[in-house]
C-alpha cells in the first residue's frame, strides 16, 4: 500500500503484519532470557518524540499551501510530492513509537494518550493531502505523463501517480475528500473499542481443572487451555470462555456492526460495486483471487474433513466436537524452545533462501528489535512492524519457550526479512508491500520449519507430532481463513441490502459457516451452538478483508516450497525478487511477473492441498 493510498490509521497504514494467534501463557523460570525493543533507535526520549510530533504537526498544517502548485511545471510536481512523502514518512515514525510503546503496556495512560495523539495526527495528515488525487486527476493524464517524462525524479513517484490515475472513477472532489479524511478516526473507531474490551476490560473468569490448577481464561489462557490434554477441561474452558464471550455478544455485535456500516459508507461514497470490490481495487487484486479461493476451499472440504476424521482416531473420539480441535494429536516431549534454540532452528530452517537471506536474517537477531515475552498489560498474539523506513524492523512476540512460540517466531521473522529486503531495494515511496505478498513471506518459513523438524525428528512419535502441527497450520490458515472471509463477506452484503446486523444474527450467520466447514451436518465434527459467538473474539474482522490473504498466503508459499524444496534455485531466486520488489508494483503483477504465479488460477491451490493430503500420509504410514 502507497503512502497515499487511503486516509484511515489502520493495520495497513502502519506497515504491521499480525500473526493471528493469542499469545499462550505458561510458567517461565527467571532464568528465562527475555529481550525488550530498543525504542531509543527510533527517539532517544519521550521528550524528542514529543518534538517530533511538534515538527511533523507543523509540517502537515503547511502541506495544503502546496495545493494547485501540481501543475504549474514537473519540477513543482516533484518538490510537492517530495516534500509531501518526507511528511507522511516522519508522520509514520511517530506514530509507531507510540503504537510500540503501547503495545508492551496498554494499562498505561501516558502511552494511551500518546497513541491517542499520533492517531489523531494521521487524520490530520490525511485532511491536508485530501486535494492531491483531485488535483492530479485535474491536471489531466497527458500533462501528468509529460511530466514524468522530462523530469527523472519523478521515478520515485511514478508508481503512486498512474495509482491515482487508475483511480479517477472512485475518487471525489476536493472538499469532498477533505470531508472524508476528517471523518477518518471516526470510521476506524470500532477496532479501538475492541481492543479495549478484548485486552484491557472484559472481566474473565477463572476456573479449577481436573487436577485442581485454578486458571484465569483471559484471551491468553482461553488460547493455552483450550488445548489441554484432558477433554472435560477441554470443554469446561471452551463453555466458560465462550459464556463469557456471550454475555457481551450485543455490545459487540454494535461494535462489528459499525466496522461494517463504516465500510459500507466510504465504499458507497467511492463508487464501488460493493466493500470487497473496493478493498481488492485498493491492492489492484482481480475479483478472482477471491472467488477462486473460496471456490477451491469448499470444493476440498472433504479433505477437510478427512484430517478431522483422522484427529479424532489420533485422539481416540468417536463424537468430535468443536473443543477437539486445538489439542496435539500425539503428546511428546520437544524439549524447551527458549529464544536462542528458536533463533538457531529457524536459521538452519531457512537456509534454502540462501546467502543474502541469511546474512539479513542473522543480522536482524543480532540486534534488539524484539520484545519477546509475555508480561501484564502487553499487547496479545505477535506481529512484525516495518513501516519506519530509516530505522528496522520491530518484532512483538509473546514467546512461551515451546515449538508453537517457535513457529510464531518464524513466522514474524519472515515479515522482518521481507522488510529489509524491500527497503533494500526500494525507496521510501515504494518500500511499503501488500499483505497478499506479506503473509506469503511468513508463511513459508512455517511450512519450510516444519519439514526441517520433521526430518529432524528424533523418533517416529516426534516426527508425528510435528506433521501433526503442519496438518493445522493448513487448517488454521487455509480453510478457517477461508471461513472467516466467507463471514466477513456475508456480514457485509447483509449490510449493503439493508439488513441489521445485531449480536444474535452475526452469531447465526457464524454458526451456520462454522457447521458447514466442519462437517456438523455430516457426522464429521458436531458444533454447540454455544460457541458460535467466537466471530466476537476474532480481531481481523477490524481490519477489512485481510483474512482471505492469510488463505491465499499458505497456498502461495505451498506453491514457492514445493518447488525449491525439491532443489529448484530459479523458483527460489524468484521468490527473494519477489520479496525485494515491495510495492513497486501490484502484488498480483508482482508474483505473476517475477515467479509465473497466478492466484486467480485454480492450479494456484493445488500444492498446498497436495501437501495436506501428504502430511496425512505419512502420519497414516507411521500410525
Amino acid at each position: 500500500m502507497n503512502w497515499l493510498t487511503g486516509n484511515r490509521v489502520s493495520l495497513w497504514l502502519t506497515g504491521c503484519y499480525l500473526l493471528f494467534v493469542a499469545v499462550q501463557v505458561t510458567a517461565q523460570s527467571e532464568e528465562t532470557v527475555r529481550y525488550e525493543w530498543d525504542l531509543t533507535e527510533i527517539y532517544p526520549t519521550v521528550e524528542a518524540w514529543s518534538e517530533a510530533m511538534d515538527t511533523v504537526a507543523a509540517r502537515i498544517e503547511r502541506l495544503p499551501q502546496l495545493q494547485g502548485t501540481l501543475g504549474n511545471s514537473a519540477a513543482d510536481m516533484l518538490a510537492a510530492f517530495r516534500e509531501i512523502s518526507e511528511t507522511n514518512k516522519e508522520a509514520v515514525r511517530v506514530y509507531v513509537y507510540t503504537s510500540l510503546e503501547r503495545d508492551a503496556d496498554q494499562r498505561q495512560p501516558e502511552t494511551q494518550e500518546r497513541f491517542g495523539l499520533a492517531r489523531q495526527l494521521f487524520t490530520n495528515l490525511g485532511e491536508a493531502t485530501s486535494w492531491i488525487s483531485p488535483e492530479v486527476l485535474a491536471i489531466g493524464e497527458e500533462r501528468v505523463n509529460a511530466f514524468l517524462a522530462s523530469e527523472p525524479g519523478l521515478a520515485d513517484f511514478e508508481f503512486l501517480i498512474r495509482d491515482m490515475l487508475r483511480q479517477a472513477p472512485h475518487t471525489l472532489d476536493q472538499q469532498t475528500e477533505a470531508i472524508l479524511a476528517q471523518a477518518g478516526l471516526v470510521l476506524s473507531s470500532a477496532e479501538q473499542i475492541y481492543e479495549n474490551y478484548a485486552n484491557a476490560d472484559i472481566p474473565w473468569p477463572t476456573v479449577t481443572l481436573s487436577e485442581g490448577q485454578e486458571v484465569t481464561l483471559t484471551q491468553a489462557g482461553y488460547s493455552l487451555w483450550r488445548a489441554a490434554p484432558n477433554r472435560d477441561d477441554r470443554k469446561l474452558v471452551f463453555d466458560t470462555f465462550w459464556e463469557t464471550w456471550n454475555q457481551y455478544a450485543d455490545g459487540m455485535g454494535a461494535t462489528l456492526a459499525s466496522e461494517v456500516q463504516a465500510n459500507v459508507f466510504t465504499s458507497r461514497v467511492r463508487n464501488h460495486d460493493g466493500v470487497l470490490a473496493h478493498n481488492l481495487f485498493d491492492d489492484g487484486l482481480p475479483p478472482e483471487v477471491y472467488t477462486q479461493l473460496v471456490t477451491q476451499v469448499n470444493e476440498a472440504l472433504p479433505v477437510f474433513h478427512r484430517y478431522l476424521r483422522l484427529r479424532g482416531r489420533m485422539l481416540g473420539v468417536e463424537d468430535l466436537r468443536y473443543y477437539d480441535i486445538y489439542p496435539s494429536l500425539i503428546e511428546v516431549n520437544t524439549g524447551v524452545f527458549d529464544l536462542d534454540r528458536s533463533k538457531e532452528i529457524t536459521f538452519e530452517a531457512l537456509k534454502p533462501f540462501g546467502e543474502r537471506y541469511l546474512e539479513l536474517l542473522e543480522y536482524g537477531l543480532s540486534q534488539d528489535w524484539m520484545h519477546s515475552h509475555p508480561q501484564p498489560g502487553k499487547r496479545s498474539g505477535a506481529y512484525m512492524n516495518g513501516s519506519i523506513y530509516d530505522v528496522h524492523p520491530y518484532v512483538l512476540l509473546n514467546h512461551n519457550d515451546d515449538y508453537s512460540s517457535l513457529s510464531t517466531f518464524a513466522h514474524e521473522w519472515g515479515h522482518a526479512v521481507h522488510s529489509l529486503l524491500a527497503n533494500e531495494n526500494n525507496p521510501y515511496e515504494n518500500a511499503g508491500y501488500s499483505t497478499f505478498i506479506a503473509e506469503m513471506a511468513s508463511t513459508i518459513n512455517e511450512i519450510l520449519l516444519e519439514e526441517y523438524m520433521i526430518a529432524n525428528a528424533r523418533s517416529d512419535e516426534e516426527r508425528l507430532y510435528y506433521l501433526g502441527g503442519a496438518l493445522e497450520s493448513i487448517r488454521g490458515t487455509f480453510f478457517r481463513q477461508t471461513m472467516f472471509a466467507e463471514f466477513e463477506l456475508a456480514i457485509h452484503e447483509a449490510a449493503e441490502n439493508g439488513e441489521p446486523l445485531t449480536g444474535p444474527r452475526l452469531t447465526q450467520i457464524y454458526g451456520d459457516l462454522l457447521k458447514r466447514y466442519h462437517g456438523h451436518d455430516e457426522g464429521v465434527l458436531t458444533i454447540d451452538d454455544a460457541y458460535a459467538v467466537e466471530w466476537a473474539y476474532i480481531p481481523h474482522f477490524y481490519y477489512d478483508f485481510y483474512v482471505f490473504q492469510y488463505a491465499t498466503s499458505i497456498s502461495g508459499a505451498a506453491w514457492f516450497a514445493e518447488q525449491f524444496l525439491a532443489g529448484d534455485t530459479e523458483v527460489r531466486d524468484a521468490f527473494i525478487r519477489v520479496l525485494s520488489a515491495g510495492g513497486s508494483d501490484y502484488p498480483h503483477n508482482i508474483l505473476l511477473n517475477e515467479a509465473g504465479l497466478d492466484m486467480t488460477q485454480a492450479e494456484a491451490f493445488g500444492p498446498v492441498l497436495r501437501r495436506m493430503n501428504n502430511l496425512m500420509d505419512r502420519i497414516e504410514a507411521l500410525l
